[in-house]
């Protein structure tokens, strides 16, 4: 076999594989943005979150001293494993290619890391204690509204949450708003834009999003949605989206490898509620 050499440090060649996937693994991931972040630091692999519980104030008389409120927090360990993807790029392919063939490499490696992330983050949907809806049946809106009811009893400031929805369950609840605010000639502005573009936007003050980065729990067109805070969950980085190259002369190509070194986990239960939904359109 012939000689092989690694280097650290991407070649040129490599750069716009850099710069794609960067960019499109920070564009495509749906649920990072809306969860709390944390950095792993200080060469350990884990981070300590610190919860804390729910204070609460009194009448205090005039002159009389306070009485003193511990404040104990707990904490949720968040452990970070190594992620990745790898191919081979022959010279022949690379040279053959009608187009820069790295951007494309790029795009997929990004699109693949943002999609493992997303997964790893809807699949603790399953965790949370509070659900509504069914997996016999489709989600309405006032599947919706009970997910917002049920947060407002559990005190979650409504400010920073979000309702994440596979786009056939989406469907049914896009359904839903359009069957329930509109009547004859006269479409309200969210119906309206729900029949127009596909996009909900925001309902009672929550904004929406799909992906389809949400695995099947069972029969076809059962996925399980979610209403949280942003402190519900969280994403401890050791490693960003990294990319290395390997030249392999023997094969006249080149390895590429893209890893990210993260960890995942629920931090407030009491902050989401898990939506249950049977698609209608999937059988």
């Amino acid at each position: 076999m012939a000689n092989e050499t690694t280097s650290t440090t991407l070649s040129e060649l490599y750069t716009e594989i850099v710069a794609e996937a960067l960019f499109v693994a920070s564009e495509q991931s749906i649920m990072r943005p809306l969860v709390r972040n944390y950095a792993i630091q200080g060469g350990g692999k884990s981070v300590e979150v610190p919860i804390y519980a729910t204070v609460s104030a009194s009448a205090v008389s005039e002159a009389s001293d306070l009485s003193n409120t511990e404040v104990n927090p707990t904490s949720v360990t968040i452990t970070a494993s190594e992620n990745g993807v790898m191919t081979t790029l022959t010279d022949l392919a690379r040279n053959s290619a009608p187009r820069n063939v790295a951007g494309d490499i790029g795009k997929l490696f990004g699109e693949a890391i943002a999609k493992k992330q997303d997964l790893d983050l809807t699949a603790l949907f399953d965790g949370f204690s509070n659900s509504v809806g069914s997996t016999a049946a489709a989600v309405t809106v006032e599947h919706f509204f009970q997910a917002i009811a049920t947060l407002r009893r559990n005190n979650v400031p409504l400010n920073d949450v979000a309702a994440v929805f596979h786009p056939d369950i989406a469907y049914d609840l896009k359904k839903g708003i359009t069957n329930t605010f509109a009547t004859s000639g006269n479409v309200s502005d969210l119906a309206n834009e729900a029949l127009r573009n596909g996009f909900i936007g925001s309902l009672g003050g929550i904004r929406i999003f799909e992906t389809s980065n949400i695995a099947n729990t069972g029969n076809a067109g059962d996925f399980k949605s979610a209403m949280f805070h942003r402190d519900a969950l969280g994403m401890a980085m050791m490693q960003d989206l990294k990319v290395e190259t390997q030249r392999d002369a023997s094969l006249r190509a080149d390895e590429i490898v893209a890893t990210a070194v993260y960890g995942v986990g629920e931090l407030h239960d009491s902050y989401g509620v898990e939506i249950q939904g049977d698609s209608s359109i999937v059988s």
